[in-house]
This record gives structure tokens, sequence and C-alpha cells, in this order.
């Protein structure tokens, strides 16, 4: 899959959930998931499929099925205690660790969920699911994207449904919300431009979004971010936040409040929320995102609005389009490719 700029990659975004979508579901309608019906269901994981992993697992679990999510770390302990089938999750299928838990598990179901299905995790869970999510960059834009569609659209089939009407309506949601939020973003970037550090919160499927959006401030702006549970967040973590650092939180409940408690205390901050009586105030940027209802598209739209935040962000810190600067040579099961991700 092709490497392109990160500002590129978040622009086509409702192009790669389209075509996805349609991939995706063409992929599903081959596989016989019988295997996979009524099982306490676990999705692995690392880096951003870790975040997708959580979004997942609260997913599945609104929907009335036993889910847990993974860092693929942890399931090297527990080999038989962890979950009775498995959702592999590696955009590349190439994450090594992913690999070796799931080859640890050759006795459960498995299915993974990547780029293509031409790749080893592929290869060693036997069913693979090719999201088709395209051209992408190293800080994952559609690749993630992509993967929380997947796993959307997994799910129904599991659970034995039709797919979900809010599938095909996302794409087109996810296309305004690019126009409308261009603005808030560029604003939101000036403020946590030169931050020493920033805060990301969220609850449910939103704290999978903060985890992914504090990765990507991370890697692409070179910026120390940390995600927190919007509650685990009001037990001590907050206390070191000030006019130094900044805060993102995603939602539409007690974020809100942390948004405006924050940046009253002087600290910038962004709220990206559903709701619609939340005004922008000093030292606070409003981004309002449709909601859908559905953890999975909300989590979609969320990360598409920190996303833009983040092009911004590189951009103003003359950062645009660089490449992670500590390549790690055993984390993948092929070389790096500096033209592929």
């Amino acid at each position: 899959m092709q490497r392109i700029g990160y500002r590129d990659a978040v622009a086509r975004q409702p192009e790669s959930l389209e075509e996805g979508r349609v991939a995706i579901g063409r992929a599903l309608d081959a596989l016989d998931l019988g295997a996979f019906a009524g099982k306490a269901i676990g999705l692995a994981g690392i880096g951003a499929s870790y975040q997708a992993a959580i979004a997942g697992a609260c997913f599945l679990r609104t929907r009335g099925t036993r889910a847990y999510a993974y860092c693929a770390t942890d399931l090297y302990d527990g080999v038989d205690a962890a979950a009775d089938a498995f959702i592999a999750l590696s955009a590349s299928g190439q994450s090594r660790e992913t690999a070796d838990v799931m080859q640890m598990r050759a006795d459960l179901p498995r299915i993974a969920i990547c780029r293509s299905t031409d790749n080893p995790l592929a290869e060693l869970t036997g069913l693979a699911v090719g999201m088709a999510s395209g051209a992408d960059n190293g800080a994952s834009s559609t690749g993630y994207t992509g993967t929380l569609l997947a796993i959307g659209l997994l799910a129904d089939r599991i659970l034995g449904g039709a797919p979900s009407a809010d599938w095909a309506a996302l794409p087109e949601a996810v296309g305004a919300l690019l126009a409308a939020a261009a603005e808030p973003a560029k604003q939101a970037a000036r403020r946590l431009y030169r931050r020493a550090s920033i805060d990301l919160v969220g609850a449910g499927a939103a704290f999978a979004t903060a985890g992914e959006a504090a990765l990507l401030i991370r890697e692409a702006v070179r910026v120390p971010a940390c995600a927190w549970d919007t509650l685990n967040y009001l037990h001590g973590p907050m206390e070191s936040q000030d006019g130094r650092t900044g805060l993102v939180a995603f939602g539409t409940g007690r974020e809100v409040q942390i948004a405006l408690d924050m940046a009253g205390f002087g600290c910038p901050s962004v709220l990206i929320t559903g709701r619609h009586d939340v005004e922008a105030a000093e030292e606070l940027t409003v981004i309002h995102v449709p909601e859908f209802g559905n953890a999975i598209a909300d989590a979609i739209l969320q990360i598409v609005a920190a996303q833009l935040i983040v092009a911004e962000m590189q951009d103003t810190a003359g950062l645009t389009n660089i490449t992670f600067r500590y390549r790690q040579t055993d984390t993948k099961l092929r070389p790096w490719s500096p033209t592929e991700v």
C-alpha cells in the first residue's frame, strides 16, 4: 500500500471509507463466521491497532457480546484464559507481536483484519478481511479508520444481523466534517502549538480515540501526549495541567465540564463533541461532530476531527510529512519500506 503525505491521507478518508465498505462487505460474504457465534471475543493489536481493539471491544459489549481488548503483548501469558475466539488487528499484517500470540492460539477461531490479505498474519489466522483502506501515512489515518469500519461490519455479521445503515452514511458524514471542521482545527492547532505535553480524555470507545490521537501527536508532531479515561482523569492526573500544557476532550458527558474547567484554569483546551449547546470560549476551541449513536461510527468521526488538528499542528511545527526518527527493526515480520505502509 502506497505511502502518501499525512494531510493527503486525512483528506482521502471519505473515498477510503466508501471503497472499504464495499470491499469489506464482499470479503465477509465469502467467509464462514459460524465459529465466532456466541463466543467471548478477544481483540488483539499493538500501537494504533490496540486502540482500535479497545473501540471494537466496547462496540461488541454494547451489542451484548462478551468482548475484551488486548495489547498483543498481554497475550504472551494466559493462553487459555483470555477469550474463546480472536480478532487480530494489524493494518500491515506484519506486526510481530500480534502474529506471535495468534500462533500461540492455533486451536481457537481467529480472523485477521488488515489492509489486504496478502501478509503473514492473514496466512497465519486462515480467515482474514482486507479492509482496502489504500494509501496512507506512517502516522495512520485511513488504516485506523478502515480498521474500525471493518470491526463494525464484522461485528454485524458475527451477531447475525444485516449491515447497519450507518456504514453507508458514514463517508458522506466524514466528508462534511472535513469541510466544517477545517477552520476550528486550525484554531485548535494554534492553541496546542508549543505545549509541553497534551492530555487526551474520553470514555468508552472515545477512550480509544483519545489513545489514537495521543499516538498521532507523538508520531506526527513529536510532542509528548497521553490518553486518559474520563473518570480516571479526575483522580489526580489532571493536576499537572496549566498554561504550559494542553487538553483535548472527546465526548458529550463529563468531558464537557473537564474541557470548560481546564480552559478556565488557563490550560489551552479543545472539545470534540456531538453536543451543540457548548460554545467556544477563551482558551477553548469546540469542534462539533455528527453523532450516529453507534460507537464505531462515532469513533471514526471523532478521530477524523483529531486527525485534522494533527495535520495543522504538523504543518505549524514545520514537520510536514516527516517519517519516524526511531525506526525499529524487530517489530515487523519483513523489512521496513520507505514507500509502503
